[in-house]
């Protein structure tokens, strides 16, 4: 069933208890109750209104170029399970639509990383071969073929790395899809319920919340931006950034761009929602005002528009009509978090860096599987917690 702060909760002991309401979270407790677990979840807020919900809904399957250029070869090749996390979850969402019964609007032809100088076509070529060694078909095209694929890209572009596996999502339809099939099966999904500390009281972890105590044999932490917070009740150090970014949506065009976009040189990721709305982003920085709140970052507007313009001249025209902002989580090393944590049997940790809306179908049901006992389709060895 679904709650609310002004709604009587009447259960209160859970085989499991999932905190956080975003896709992850949701995906988890549906994974959870369709296996038969007595499950619920805990949200802060309202479903899908913070990190899940922000995002623009790109499915990502290749390297970043910021963090390999940076960072380097070293990096990168730890960074392959990673990206094979993505690619395996990439899988489910072909067919998750289907299975949520849901329109979760996925779709594009692949993704473009384009590049304007000769050198980073150069560091294209060696991304690419690393991604090839993990079966994802990435490959290096030229400007001719490039042009050819998205002709809306400009002439000034000398190549790209195309990746076909990548694409799109609606952020705002998924997580509460998720939500309601995980009610459909049983689960309690409980909205406007913080959790305030976690500990173990007669074997079963207890959670104060602002609306009295829960009970569970096992939780799973899934509160990307809590999750620091909530792991340190259980007496364990989570090293998790928070980074405000900014996303910006045009008015309702012709469709014209079917692929996800990147630009090595600088941030951008640009795409068209099924509406027709151009979705402007790439992580350029929001900032945060006296308060300590998140707020428009007018120069990062101005530059994200500048790049967007660069890489494709035809938008010139076409009308920002707003510009919101969301909050990115990442690890030191960019791998995800997944496990037990440490010394606390049967409290786990599930989250995704930057790109965690991709990787949100698989991490449901990896998590699902670690609850249950279950052995998880794939190794979580370099995910585990105790790497830091």
């Amino acid at each position: 069933m679904f709650t609310n702060p002004h709604q009587s909760i009447t259960r209160r002991n859970f085989d499991v208890i999932v905190i956080g309401g975003g896709s992850a979270g949701c995906a988890t407790a549906y994974n959870l109750a369709i296996k038969g677990a007595n499950v619920a979840l805990l949200e802060k807020f309202d479903l899908n209104t913070q990190a899940s919900g922000r995002n623009a809904g790109s499915l990502h399957g290749q390297i970043q170029f910021e963090p390999f250029h940076e960072l380097g070869m070293k990096w990168a090749r730890d960074f392959l399970p990673g990206l094979s996390f993505l690619a395996s979850s990439l899988e489910i969402w072909k067919t998750l639509g289907e299975k949520l019964n849901t329109d979760l609007e996925v779709g594009g032809k692949g993704g473009h990383m384009v590049a304007e100088s000769a050198s980073d076509m150069v560091s294209l070529e060696a991304k690419v071969k690393l991604e090839n060694e993990i079966g994802i078909a990435s490959r290096l095209i030229d400007q001719n073929e490039l042009h050819e694929m998205a002709p809306y890209i400009s002439k000034k572009m000398l190549g790209a790395a195309f990746c076909p596996i990548e694409g799109k999502a609606n952020p705002l339809v998924t997580a509460p899809a998720f939500a309601a099939r995980a009610r459909d099966a049983g689960a309690t999904i409980a909205t406007g319920v913080e959790v305030l500390e976690i500990s173990k009281e007669n074997g079963k972890f207890k959670l104060q919340t602002n609306l009295g105590d829960f009970y569970a044999e096992k939780v799973v932490l899934t509160a990307n931006a809590g999750l620091p917070k909530l792991a340190k009740s259980l007496g364990f150090e989570l090293p998790i950034s928070d980074v405000p970014v900014q996303v910006s949506v045009t008015e309702q065009v012709e469709k014209f761009v079917n692929h996800l976009i990147y630009f090595t040189t600088e941030k951008l990721t640009f795409k068209q929602a099924n509406s027709g709305s151009l979705l402007i982003g790439g992580g350029w920085p929001a900032r945060y005002d006296d308060s300590g709140e998140a707020v428009l970052n007018l120069d990062s507007l101005q530059s994200n528009l500048r790049v967007a313009l660069k890489v494709c001249p035809s938008i010139s025209k076409v009308k920002i009509i707003r510009t919101w902002i969301g909050v990115g989580n990442g690890t030191p090393d960019h791998n995800p978090i997944i496990g037990e944590l440490p010394n606390t049997p049967g409290a786990y940790v599930g989250m995704y860096p930057y790109m965690g809306f991709t990787a949100s179908p698989l991490l449901g049901e990896v998590l699902s599987d670690l609850v249950l006992n279950s052995a998880p389709k794939i190794d979580l060895k370099p995910f585990s917690l105790t790497r830091f």
